[in-house]
């Protein structure tokens, strides 16, 4: 099958499932095309099947911003014509399932109306809780959903967002996020370990994400304090963003700056992950929580906001603990109960590897897609 897959390329759940899908799919013997401005975050080195094609938005003067919408539906008709796409698929509604409707209705206007095709839209969070919930956006987001030929979600706490926020009424179909569970596994690397958590230093606690508001760096900083006064350990912040500054600041506040460091982004957390013993995650909203699912598949367990989709990747009590995004007292004794208890940290992280391995390895969910994609493009063919 031709699959073209449109995408963020900075750092984002939705740019990762979208980049990690294609990988997927090339490897399964499909021609997958990948259309974003940029290379995607995580794309890597050269892949058989996988071809990337950038959107050039040029500016003119006449414009107020680039018309970055324009171009990309404009490329989206010149991949999917040039290379005989079978599916469009696009990753976060805005303002993807946009330029893919209005790239299939190009393709429809034109002569040849047999290779039109399939549109299906991913939504991942922020595009549905957030940007399609403005009134500046939403009927357009809730129409270019709506024409989609299908329309999928990464939990069903999104699903439900999207009903309860946006003007859908159509079906939409749950299909957790994925890893590639024979690469994301926790790989002891003593001294890697050593070099943040020297001497004095019992345990490694981390936090990775881009850092928006929406995750709470301060909050992440907040619930170490209270952890690191009962446990000597230092805390890892991963990746960057508009709210790192403030989250440092905190730890200066809190007396606590000499524990916490900033690596700043990193194309690969593999091994990071694998050296932490406690993964924090009190954002405000989370749809999904793929950075969660990476940090148990590497055993490392989950202190996070009850808000969400955290409840369908974290078990509390069993991988993990929840708490609503006010409770920070709360999550600090929970992370003082798993880092000073070595049996329930061995369970929580066992726990968390198996969670993983049953219901998010790439050769469960991605047959998920192909059999999505397969039956909307039998759809066409039953049309004509």
């Amino acid at each position: 099958m031709n699959v073209g897959i449109v995408c963020y390329a900075s750092v984002g759940g939705s740019g990762i499932l979208a980049t990690e899908l294609a990988k997927s799919l090339a490897d399964r013997g499909h021609e997958v095309h990948l259309l974003s401005a940029d290379p995607p975050f995580r794309l890597g080195e050269y892949q058989p099947g996988l071809c990337f094609h950038r959107v050039n938005t040029p500016a003119y003067p006449l414009f107020r911003e680039p018309q970055y919408l324009i171009s990309l539906a404009t490329r989206i008709v010149q991949v999917a014509r040039e290379f005989k796409l079978d599916i469009v698929h696009a990753h976060y509604a805005v303002p993807h399932a946009t330029a893919a409707y209005l790239a299939k209705q190009i393709m429809l206007a034109s002569s040849d109306v047999q290779r039109v095709p399939r549109i299906i839209t991913t939504l991942h969070g922020t595009d549905i809780t957030l940007v399609g919930s403005d009134r500046s956006y939403s009927e357009t987001v809730a129409f270019s959903i709506a024409q989609s030929d299908g329309v999928t979600a990464v939990s069903e706490s999104l699903k439900a967002d999207t009903y309860r926020t946006l003007a859908v009424e159509r079906d939409i179909t749950v299909i957790p996020n994925f890893l590639d569970c024979k690469v994301h596994r926790r790989v002891y690397n003593p001294a890697l370990r050593a070099r943040y958590c020297p001497p004095g230093c019992e345990k490694l606690v981390m936090h990775v994400s881009n850092f928006r508001p929406v995750k709470r760096a301060r909050a992440v900083v907040e619930v170490f304090a209270r952890i690191a006064e009962q446990v000597p350990s230092r805390l890892l912040l991963v990746g960057d963003g508009p709210d790192l500054g403030d989250a440092l600041d905190t730890a200066r506040r809190l007396g606590v700056h000499g524990r916490v460091e900033a690596l700043g982004e990193q194309d690969q957390v593999l091994a990071l992950l694998s050296i932490a013993d406690l993964f924090l995650l009190p954002s405000e909203q989370e749809s999904f929580g793929l950075a969660a699912l990476e940090a148990m598949a590497c055993e490392v367990p989950v202190i996070a906001s009850r808000v969400g989709g955290l409840h369908e990747v974290v078990e509390h009590g069993v991988t993990g603990f929840l708490h609503v995004p006010e409770d920070l007292a709360g999550m600090g004794e929970s992370g003082i109960r798993l880092l000073r208890d070595p049996e329930m940290h061995r369970s929580f992280a066992a726990e968390g590897r198996a969670a993983v391995k049953d219901r998010f390895c790439a050769d469960l969910v991605v047959p998920m897609y192909e059999q999505f994609y397969e039956q909307l493009v039998g759809e066409r063919t039953a049309e004509r």
